[in-house]
């Protein structure tokens, strides 16, 4: 005997359990299947374990999809307001870290606390280590599982996608989209570490520099991030170059700008009258180890009053504009987020229903929306599962 109920949402994720809640509170009898033996993994581990659960700047224009306007409906429907109120009933304590980030004060054990109560409230059953083997639409769907068999009438598929495998992500929403015929945007890592070439091809000579953090503005794609930016064993990380990794892909160049208050004016004249060598002239802005490695790379080690205006210039435009290609990233392995995905066009903004299958959903990272880095992919979460709960 199959088990029945109105709506069947397969992943316990942010996404899944704010539709559960939101659909179980209007009366729905609800299931949320969770592969995993625990639900909520990716809110454990994120914000360092404090969870980073929004932003208070949430808009359209911190998302990334190849349909920008189709966040805009669910956004305006659930601000983030809406959510720190729910934090606030829950009473989890909560500050700001920088620029709208929000994050729980002690734990995100929290935040899973907060919408696994809100769903045991609101009757929905969740039921863990349930994979399901597969499934069709057919007057509603069927859901063969290891745990038995269910039917619905609506299925939404909150699986997230392929960033951090090690959790149990898996491609299980792509394939269901290409079931039922719903195209896909080319999936792809975001906010992931870059491993760069050099703007003239060369490979990354700075390994040595592993563990040094410095601040930046990084560009890329129109789009520019001021924040810190870690040297690693291999490339490049940080919060600015995690940002800018949405917006740049394999073979294309993003820019650094590693002296934001400085101009090419200002520095030229100080190296021009400068008796330092390079190295030591950096030292002023920047650590010691990087001043030496960045100066031996582009400059001759002879003092800066006595070099070439030409080579002066181009340590400095090194300094301000320092291009750099993307020869590969760390790969979903360390992406944070997931670029692309399943094609928001075929979808309504306001339900997150397929335009052409009547009763199938699908919210949260399996979309082709992506947010920054700093609380908004947590807000769409919340939006897009709302949304969906509203209407199932």
């Amino acid at each position: 005997m199959s088990q029945r109920f109105d709506v069947i949402i397969i992943g316990a994720g942010g996404a899944g359990l704010m539709c559960a809640m939101t659909a179980g509170q209007r009366g729905r009898s609800v299931a949320v299947l969770e592969h995993n033996d625990r639900i909520g993994k990716k809110i454990l581990i994120s914000g360092g374990g404090r969870c980073n659960f929004t932003n208070l700047d949430a808009g359209p224009e911190n998302y990334i999809s190849s349909n920008p306007h189709f966040c805009r409906s669910a956004l305006s429907r659930y601000p983030a307001g809406e959510f720190i109120e729910l934090v606030r009933k829950h009473g989890i304590e909560f500050y700001e870290k920088t620029l709208g980030q929000l994050f729980c004060k002690h734990s995100s054990r929290q935040i899973v606390g907060l919408l696994e109560g809100e769903c045991r409230d609101a009757g929905v059953d969740i039921i863990s280590e349930c994979k399901v083997n597969a499934l069709q639409g057919d007057n509603g769907f069927q859901l063969q599982t290891s745990l038995g068999d269910f039917e619905c009438e609506s299925l939404v598929i909150a699986t997230g996608a392929l960033s951090f495998p090690k959790l149990g992500a898996t491609d299980f929403g792509y394939r269901v989209a290409k079931q039922f015929g719903v195209p896909i945007v080319e999936p792809r890592p975001g906010l992931v570490p870059i491993i760069p070439k050099l703007g003239d091809g060369s490979p990354w000579p700075f390994i040595e520099l592993s563990g040094i953090s410095i601040s930046c503005v990084a560009s890329a794609g129109g789009q520019s991030f001021r924040d810190q930016l870690l040297f690693t064993h291999r490339g490049l990380s940080g919060p600015a170059v995690l940002q800018v990794s949405n917006y740049c892909r394999q073979g294309e160049t993003f820019a650094l700008n590693l002296l934001v208050d400085e101009t090419s004016t200002a520095l030229l004249d100080d190296a021009r009258q400068s008796r330092q060598t390079p190295d030591r002239w950096l030292e002023k802005w920047f650590p010691k180890r990087f001043a030496h490695a960045f100066a031996k790379q582009f400059v001759p080690a002879k003092p800066m009053a006595q070099m070439k205006q030409t080579d002066r210039e181009r340590l400095v435009k090194q300094l301000l504009e320092w291009k750099l290609i993307v020869a590969k990233t760390e790969g979903y392995a360390k992406a944070e987020v997931t670029v692309g995905g399943v094609d928001t066009n075929a979808l309504s903004s306001k339900t997150m229903e397929c335009c052409e299958i009547s009763g199938l959903y699908f919210i949260g990272e399996v979309l082709d929306v992506t947010g920054w880095l700093g609380g908004y992919n947590f807000q769409w979460a919340w939006v897009s599962g709302h949304a969906a709960g509203q209407m199932v």
